[in-house]
This record gives C-alpha cells, sequence and structure tokens, in this order.
C-alpha cells in the first residue's frame, strides 16, 4: 500500500511538552501543511474520542489525523507467552483498520495514531531494565538465549516506522544490548526497515490469515501473498522473522482456507526462511463495545467476527465483556489447525497455539 495513502496527516493534535522534544517538532516538520491543534491529554480529545459521530470516518481519521504526546507510565511488563516483556509503547493506535483490533476498544470511538515523543525517556527505561536482567540463564518458548521485549503491543511499528524514528531507535538500542533482542507483530510490509542495522536483535513477526478474509477484515494493510514474499526478503536482510496464524477466524470453510495458506506459504519461503521459523497461534477474540462501532462502519465483517452461535462471554480483568469460542470447541479447532500446521509445514515450529 502506498505510503501517501495510507497518511495524509492534515491535523496533528498534540500536548504541549511533546512539541518542546526533538522527535515531536520532528514529526511536526514531516507534515509542514497541517494544522497543529494543542491539547491536555492525548487520551482526551473531544473530537477524536468518545464521539459516536465519528464511527462512519473510522477510516478517514486514522488518515487524517496524528496525535503527539509524552508517554507517562514508563514500566515494563511481564509477558511470557509472546514475549518475556512487554516494553512501554513508543505508539498507540494505528493507520491501519483491523476490524478485530482491541486497541480500540480503549479508545472510544477513533483510534488514529499516537505518537510519544519522548522516546529517550523510554529507551532508557527499557536499557535499564535489560542491564538488570543480566544472563537468561535458562531457555523458555520465548527465547533459547536473549530475553525478549515486544515494543508494539497498542500498534504496527512497520506504520510507526513512516512517520518517525522510534521505531529504528529501539532496534537501534536492542542491537548493543547482548542480552536482548525486540519483537514485534506487523501486517505493513515497510520496504526501508530492510536496511536497517539491526545486529540480528529483532524478531519481526508477519501475521498472515487466509487472503480472502484477510480483504474483508484486515483493512488497509499490506496484501497477504505481499507479507509473505517479505518474509524472504528480511530473513536475507539477517532479521529474525516468524509468523503469527492470528486471528484465527471460525468460518464455515476455515479449515480448507487455511490448507491453502499454509501450501502458499511452504510455496513461497526459501529454504533459509523455513529454516528459522517459528509461529504463534492465536484465535479470535472480539469485543462486545468494539461489535458494537463496527456495526456503524464496518457491518459486513461482523458477519464472521461476531457469532453467538460459536462463542461465549467472559468479562476481562479491565471489566470489558469479551467473546470467544467456547472452551470445549476451540480446544478441537486449535488441535485441527496445529494438526494440519504441521503436516503441510513441519518445519515452522509451534511457539504456543490458544
Amino acid at each position: 500500500m502506498e505510503f501517501r495513502r495510507l497518511l495524509q496527516i492534515r491535523r496533528i493534535y498534540a500536548q504541549p511538552e511533546a512539541l518542546e522534544l526533538p522527535r515531536g517538532r520532528e514529526i511536526v516538520e514531516r507534515w509542514p501543511g497541517a494544522d497543529v491543534v494543542l491539547v491536555d491529554n492525548h487520551w482526551n480529545i473531544p473530537e477524536l474520542h468518545g464521539d459516536e459521530t465519528n464511527v462512519p470516518r473510522w477510516s478517514r481519521i486514522k488518515t487524517e489525523a496524528l496525535v503527539l504526546g509524552v508517554k507517562k507510565a514508563l514500566t515494563v511488563k511481564p509477558n511470557g507467552r509472546s514475549a518475556d516483556f512487554i516494553a512501554p509503547s513508543t505508539s498507540n493506535g494505528c493507520a491501519m483498520a483491523c476490524a478485530y483490533c482491541y486497541v480500540p476498544r480503549h479508545k472510544g470511538y477513533s483510534n488514529p495514531v499516537t505518537v510519544f515523543a519522548n522516546i529517550s525517556q523510554i529507551a532508557r527505561a527499557l536499557e535499564r531494565h535489560a542491564t538488570r536482567q543480566g544472563l537468561k540463564l535458562e531457555p523458555n518458548q520465548c527465547d533459547p538465549e536473549l530475553w525478549v521485549y515486544d515494543i508494539g503491543e497498542n500498534g504496527d511499528c512497520s506504520v510507526d516506522a513512516l512517520i518517525s524514528d522510534n521505531v529504528e531507535d529501539l532496534v537501534t538500542l536492542f542491537r548493543d544490548l547482548p542480552t536482548a533482542k525486540l519483537s514485534f507483530a506487523t501486517k505493513y510490509v515497510n520496504p526501508a526497515m530492510l536496511g536497517w542495522d539491526h545486529g540480528g536483535h529483532t524478531r519481526i513477526r508477519f501475521s498472515l490469515m487466509p487472503a480472502g478474509l484477510a480483504k474483508s477484515v484486515d483493512v488497509r494493510t499490506s496484501p497477504v501473498s505481499e507479507r509473505m514474499a517479505a518474509i524472504n526478503d528480511f530473513v536475507e536482510a539477517g532479521y529474525e522473522v516468524h509468523v503469527n496464524f492470528s486471528p484465527v477466524i471460525v468460518t464455515d470453510n476455515w479449515l480448507s482456507d487455511w490448507e491453502q495458506l499454509l501450501r502458499e506459504l511452504d510455496a513461497t519461503l526459501t529454504d533459509a526462511a523455513k529454516a528459522q521459523l517459528a509461529a504463534e497461534v492465536i484465535f479470535l477474540t472480539h469485543n462486545e463495545r468494539l461489535h458494537e462501532v463496527n456495526l456503524g462502519w464496518h457491518p459486513q465483517a461482523e458477519n464472521v467476527l461476531w457469532r453467538p452461535d460459536l462463542q461465549e462471554s467472559k468479562v476481562s480483568s479491565n471489566g470489558f465483556t469479551n467473546v470467544r469460542y467456547r472452551s470445549g470447541a476451540k480446544a478441537a479447532y486449535v488441535r485441527q489447525l496445529t494438526s494440519l500446521i504441521e503436516r503441510i509445514a513441519p518445519y515452522c515450529r509451534i511457539r504456543y497455539a490458544f
């Protein structure tokens, strides 16, 4: 997807303290024609957040609006599944518009990118944390040797790299940390990243799903076939590249669709890419509030995302009502898909599946 189509920034909502930082000024200079609107809080912007009239303008707001803020909480959170730790976010929100994304649940009725300008503070917090960890003495499923930090929990780092140098700054930081590596999942192919000096301490996870389904629910992302082909390029450039089979959405033809995807992946990957491949398998969790929002801008997606006949409700720790596939049936789905992966792509180690 062309950069200009994804981001046509016309208005930048900025906290004054973000504009005082070098990164904030750099970002404003990238869009000299954009109006800069001062805001007290990057979370509470009435024109963007909490205004239900914005729902039909969901994608347009993502294209035209950008928020500049300062990240206050610099906590590194333990994880143990995708990574050992979740890093403080350098951004929140996304210019893409995947219909199942969990981030909008926290941000009201629109979800443009918020970039945090205090990247130096974030980097120092991560460096201190990694230094305190010392050597990783016991291998685990995150990585056998290095502590893994996920830097992209609340956005897509490949898109963020179009907006600022925050992501490259962290790649450079981890390049020089002897005991740690960073990781992020992405649905966007950014060729500029192929030239970065990462020192082998960056793990990129390309998210994949059947292409026909992705056209409906992976809105504004790179085509699935393009993501697959990019795996080879990034491996050749020295990156560690895994895949996220995520989210797995159960439809009438879901297993045959996944078989087709896996066969295409097998035919696309080079021997070098296959030799280092591993996967995370994550089945869909949806959200009642996001379901209502989606009905206002993309109701077709809800035909596959909102399936009361297959799903059960669960109240999350933050009080949101989520839906997921019923536990007994989901266990069978997981076995079916992992067996398919083992049959078609036996070289692809499954790091975890849930």
